[in-house]
Protein backbone atom coordinates (compact mmCIF):
# COMPACT_ATOMS: atom_id res chain seq x y z
CA UNK A 1 0.00 0.00 0.00
CA UNK A 2 1.57 3.82 -0.79
CA UNK A 3 0.53 6.57 0.33
CA UNK A 4 1.18 9.76 -2.23
CA UNK A 5 2.03 12.93 -1.32
CA UNK A 6 4.00 16.04 -0.06
CA UNK A 7 5.46 15.79 3.62
CA UNK A 8 4.68 18.92 4.87
CA UNK A 9 0.88 19.15 3.59
CA UNK A 10 -1.77 19.48 6.50
CA UNK A 11 -4.04 17.09 5.32
CA UNK A 12 -0.81 14.73 4.23
CA UNK A 13 -0.28 14.88 7.74
CA UNK A 14 -3.64 13.95 8.94
CA UNK A 15 -3.30 10.56 7.01
CA UNK A 16 0.11 10.28 8.06
CA UNK A 17 -0.73 10.07 11.99
CA UNK A 18 -4.18 8.61 11.49
CA UNK A 19 -2.45 5.31 9.63
CA UNK A 20 0.39 5.08 12.19
CA UNK A 21 -2.33 5.43 15.19
CA UNK A 22 -4.02 2.11 13.57
CA UNK A 23 -0.69 0.86 13.25
CA UNK A 24 -1.24 0.97 9.65
CA UNK A 25 2.16 0.81 7.38
CA UNK A 26 2.38 2.19 4.15
CA UNK A 27 4.50 2.91 1.79
CA UNK A 28 5.41 7.17 1.75
CA UNK A 29 5.86 8.44 -1.98
CA UNK A 30 7.11 12.17 -1.74
CA UNK A 31 5.86 13.35 -4.83
CA UNK A 32 8.74 16.72 -4.28
CA UNK A 33 11.83 14.24 -3.57
CA UNK A 34 10.64 11.32 -5.77
CA UNK A 35 8.76 12.97 -8.56
CA UNK A 36 5.94 11.21 -10.30
CA UNK A 37 6.12 8.68 -13.33
CA UNK A 38 3.64 9.01 -16.26
CA UNK A 39 2.33 5.50 -15.98
CA UNK A 40 1.18 6.19 -12.62
CA UNK A 41 -0.29 9.74 -13.19
CA UNK A 42 -2.55 8.29 -15.89
CA UNK A 43 -3.73 5.37 -14.37
CA UNK A 44 -4.81 7.07 -11.54
CA UNK A 45 -7.10 9.18 -14.52
CA UNK A 46 -8.01 6.19 -15.74
CA UNK A 47 -10.30 6.01 -12.25
CA UNK A 48 -10.62 9.15 -10.89
CA UNK A 49 -12.14 12.21 -13.39
CA UNK A 50 -9.24 14.83 -14.09
CA UNK A 51 -10.91 17.11 -11.59
CA UNK A 52 -11.16 15.26 -8.47
CA UNK A 53 -6.99 14.67 -8.88
CA UNK A 54 -6.32 18.42 -9.30
CA UNK A 55 -6.37 20.62 -6.27
CA UNK A 56 -7.84 23.49 -7.09
CA UNK A 57 -7.83 25.36 -3.90
CA UNK A 58 -4.31 25.11 -3.04
CA UNK A 59 -1.57 27.53 -3.45
CA UNK A 60 -0.37 25.91 -7.06
CA UNK A 61 -3.27 26.43 -8.84
CA UNK A 62 -3.69 29.79 -7.01
CA UNK A 63 -0.68 30.70 -9.04
CA UNK A 64 -1.47 29.89 -12.40
CA UNK A 65 -2.40 32.58 -14.49
CA UNK A 66 -6.33 32.51 -16.12
CA UNK A 67 -4.90 31.25 -19.08
CA UNK A 68 -3.25 28.57 -17.37
CA UNK A 69 -6.15 27.42 -15.72
CA UNK A 70 -8.60 27.22 -18.54
CA UNK A 71 -6.12 25.09 -20.20
CA UNK A 72 -6.41 22.19 -18.08
CA UNK A 73 -9.91 21.11 -18.97
CA UNK A 74 -9.52 17.15 -19.80
CA UNK A 75 -7.43 14.51 -18.68
CA UNK A 76 -4.88 14.88 -21.22
CA UNK A 77 -4.45 18.72 -19.99
CA UNK A 78 -4.45 17.56 -16.10
CA UNK A 79 -2.06 14.73 -16.33
CA UNK A 80 0.67 17.61 -18.34
CA UNK A 81 -0.17 19.80 -15.39
CA UNK A 82 0.28 16.87 -12.56
CA UNK A 83 3.70 16.05 -14.34
CA UNK A 84 4.76 19.42 -14.18
CA UNK A 85 3.64 20.81 -10.76
CA UNK A 86 3.04 17.41 -8.66
CA UNK A 87 1.54 19.82 -6.30
CA UNK A 88 -1.26 20.65 -8.05
CA UNK A 89 -2.35 16.82 -7.24
CA UNK A 90 -4.62 16.82 -4.53
CA UNK A 91 -3.18 14.66 -2.22
CA UNK A 92 -2.87 12.72 -0.17
CA UNK A 93 -3.98 9.66 -2.84
CA UNK A 94 -4.40 6.35 -0.97
CA UNK A 95 -3.40 3.40 -3.39
CA UNK A 96 -3.13 -0.41 -3.43
CA UNK A 97 -1.74 -2.37 -6.52
CA UNK A 98 -2.54 0.28 -8.69
CA UNK A 99 -5.94 0.65 -7.62
CA UNK A 100 -6.59 4.65 -6.07
CA UNK A 101 -8.68 3.71 -2.69
CA UNK A 102 -9.03 7.34 -1.67
CA UNK A 103 -7.82 10.80 -3.11
CA UNK A 104 -7.98 13.00 -0.24
CA UNK A 105 -7.91 12.14 3.38
CA UNK A 106 -11.45 11.32 5.27
CA UNK A 107 -10.91 9.56 8.66
CA UNK A 108 -14.26 7.86 8.18
CA UNK A 109 -13.69 6.87 4.42
CA UNK A 110 -9.46 5.67 6.16
CA UNK A 111 -11.50 3.40 8.66
CA UNK A 112 -13.94 1.67 6.16
CA UNK A 113 -11.06 1.01 3.36
CA UNK A 114 -8.96 -0.50 7.06
CA UNK A 115 -11.87 -1.67 8.59
CA UNK A 116 -11.37 -0.13 11.55
CA UNK A 117 -12.75 2.01 14.11
CA UNK A 118 -12.78 5.56 13.49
Amino acid sequence: MKLYGIPNCGTVKKARDWLSQHDIEVEFCDFKKQGLNAETATNWLQQRDWSELINRKGLTWRKLTDEEKQRVNDAASALTLMMEKTSAIKRPLLEQDGQLLHVGFDATAYANIFNVKA
